[in-house]
């Protein structure tokens, strides 16, 4: 399995910015970023494939960025605007999928997980 370790959650006031790293240990097709707040189910909150295509849950669209550095297999979360309800655990996933896919990454079949780094806004 690919090893996945997350950075840079923290707290932050409402309106604040925060950025998550997250370095995996090979390459991995493509990669996301979800979350989970105490009592409710987790949800993808932004993908990434190698070719720079992007998908956003609504709620973050305009306010989060997720971006890929190939060479560092690493993916980043740049989170501005930052509000209490995204208040969560955040993690970082991956998975690979045929070369002939071309759809979206999209939020499921991932089977690569990191631990999670929380990110509280008051």
């Amino acid at each position: 399995d690919v090893q996945l370790v997350e950075s840079g959650g923290g707290s932050v006031q409402a309106g604040g910015a925060l950025r998550l790293s997250c370095i995996a240990s090979e390459y991995s097709s493509c990669m996301g970023w979800f979350r989970q707040a105490p009592g409710k189910e987790r949800e993808g909150v932004a993908s990434a494939d190698r070719d720079g295509r992007t998908d956003y849950v609504d709620s973050v669209k305009g306010r989060f960025t997720i971006s890929l550095d190939n060479a560092k297999n690493t993916v980043y979360l740049q989170m501005s605007s930052l509000t209490p309800d995204d208040t969560a655990m955040y993690y970082c996933a991956a998975k690979s999928r045929p070369v002939w896919d071309r759809s979206s990454c999209g939020s499921t079949g991932y089977n690569s997980w990191g631990q999670g780094t929380q990110v509280t806004v008051s």
